[in-house]
Formats: structure tokens, sequence, C-alpha cells
């Protein structure tokens, strides 16, 4: 794995202050998503790292914007910080550097652009979920602000504009990713007043949102709750290797490992049962090591660019 300074130079990066700007954006990464940064660093080509990690931040300081407080204060924080960005995308000048590392990776990735629209074309919905009662509105808040922030990453995976096919392979797995996210942050959502599981399916159950929030009532209903929601989420997360062959060869490692990851959480929360309405479950530490093992070493082993040998490339 190259140096950080060795990767912005493999990366085209070389202007001193976009340099201090993507060098924010990748401590801030790493401060609050340790893993998902050890796996970008360690799995991905070094040119394509800075523009995933400015990708990343953008999307976490957005949500960061609308994800707490009450929904008016969310709205005008929203409003105020989309003006800012469409601003910053029509004139290409920007004063904060999560923006300026932005337009600094749309310059290079023109599929960017479109993608950061459709985010912020979504994001009212996250301001105003608070739960859904039905399946079918859980499966319009995937397709409105869950698909579109995942985006905002896996487009930069592919060379050009995201295929159809592509854009169907990550729906499989954000889908399947977020039910996780939201079974697994039970606790601390309930805490917040929002629910991410469907009221019907907990009607289905025998279960309430306030008998949840309560943490008594039915342990067998959660965990037959828990059971029917673990088997929807591995099928779609066995589903969503189908994207390992939809991105180029050197960024298969990085997709392989996301998805195996999100496997281990899944084993976690499954294993914790009704637990998790106290507390989130966390992947096996040891087993995520293995992963991202496994993947670095096939990483390394990919043709170095330009053909010839078997070597590093571009993760040396």
């Amino acid at each position: 794995m190259p140096t950080w300074p060795k990767t912005l130079d493999r990366a085209g990066i070389t202007d001193p202050s976009l340099r201090r700007d993507h060098s924010e954006q990748r401590a801030r990464v790493a401060r609050y998503a340790r893993a998902e940064y050890t796996a970008v660093r360690l799995l991905l080509p070094a040119p394509l790292v800075p523009d995933v990690l400015a990708a990343t931040a953008f999307m976490h300081h957005s949500d960061d914007l609308i994800d707490q407080g009450p929904a008016g204060e969310r709205s005008a924080a929203l409003a105020d910080w989309e003006s800012r960005v469409h601003a910053a995308l029509k004139t290409g000048e920007a004063d904060r550097p999560v923006l300026r590392t932005l337009l600094d990776t749309a310059a290079r990735r023109p599929q960017l652009r479109e993608r950061v629209e459709d985010f912020l074309a979504g994001a009212p919905l996250e301001v105003r979920t608070t739960g859904f009662a039905t399946e079918r509105d859980f499966q319009q808040y995937i397709d409105g602000y869950s698909l579109p922030a995942f985006l905002l990453i896996a487009c930069l995976l592919v060379d050009g504009a995201p295929t159809d096919r592509f854009v169907a392979g990550c729906r499989t797995f954000i889908e399947a990713s977020q039910r996780l996210d939201f079974l697994n942050d039970l606790s601390e959502d309930l805490a917040g007043g929002r629910l991410g599981l469907p009221e019907e399916l907990l009607a289905r159950h025998g279960l309430s949102r306030t008998g949840l929030a309560g943490k008594g009532g039915a342990p067998d209903r959660f965990r037959a709750l828990l059971g029917d929601q673990a088997r929807q989420i591995r099928t779609g997360l066995r589903a969503s290797y189908g994207l390992v062959d939809l991105v180029p060869a050197p960024n298969r490692p990085f997709v392989r490992a996301l998805i195996s990851i999100q496997g281990l959480t899944l084993r976690a929360a499954a294993r914790k049962g009704t637990a998790l309405l106290d507390d989130s479950a966390r992947p096996n530490v040891a087993a995520a090591l293995r992963v991202l093992a496994r993947e670095y070493a096939a990483a390394r082993r990919r043709p170095a660019p330009g053909g010839g040998a078997p070597g590093t490339g571009d993760t040396d």
C-alpha cells in the first residue's frame, strides 16, 4: 500500500491546497468509518482512493446535517446545504474543503456529478422518514435515498456512466445492507424516535413499535422476526456477489470485501438475538481481518498495469 503522499501523486493531485483538502477528508473518513477507510486504502487502486474518500466524506457530511434534531431544523440545514452544493457545481468554486474535493473528483470522474444531483433530490425523504407503515414504503425509501447515497461511491468503481445492470446490482446490495442497518441499529433508532422495520412486519410477528421500545413483551416473537429478516438479508447479500463481475478487475477485491463484511455483521446480529434491543452487534474482528487479508492478497496478485508478471500494481 503506497503512502498517502504517493497515493495523491498517483491520483494526479498535485496542487498543494487540493492535497491539503483531500488529506482533511481522508482524516475525517478514517475517524468515523475506520473499517471502511481501511478497506478503501488496502484494496482499491491508489488513483481511485482519494476520490472514493472524497465522495464518502461528502455523503457522511450531508447525512450528518439531516440526521439529528427537529425536522424543521434538518430541513433548513438541507436547504442551505443544497444551495451551497448546487452553487459549487455551477461555478466550479467552493469555500469548504469537503466541496472542493468533491469538485476535484467530479472533474476526473464526470459520472459523479449526476449522482450528486440524485442524492440531493432524495435527501428530503431522509428528513421526513421516521418509520415505514408498509414494505412498499421501505422500498420507496431504498429507491429515493439509500440507493442514490450508495451510488455516490459505487459510481466511481466503474469506468464511465454506470450501466443499468450495475445500478440494479447496487440496488440489490443496498436493500440488503439497509435492512441489516435498520435491524442492527434498533436500539439507537428507537431511542431517537425512529424505526426502520415496517409496521406491517411487526404486526405479522405479533409485535409493536411501543413494545420494542419498552424492550419487553415477546422475545420468541422477536427472535422469529430476526430470523425472518436474516434470511431475507442473507439472500440479498448472496445475490450481490454478481456485482463483482460488473466492476473492473482491480476493484473486485474491494467489492467482495464490502459484501463479505456485511455478511459477518449479519452473522453477529443473528447471534445477538434479543440483545439487539439493547445494543448493536459488531462483526468478529478476527474474521473481518481475515477477509481484508484475503482480498489484499488477491489485489496484489493481479497483473501490473501494462501487462507483465503479476505484482502489486497500485497497491504496493
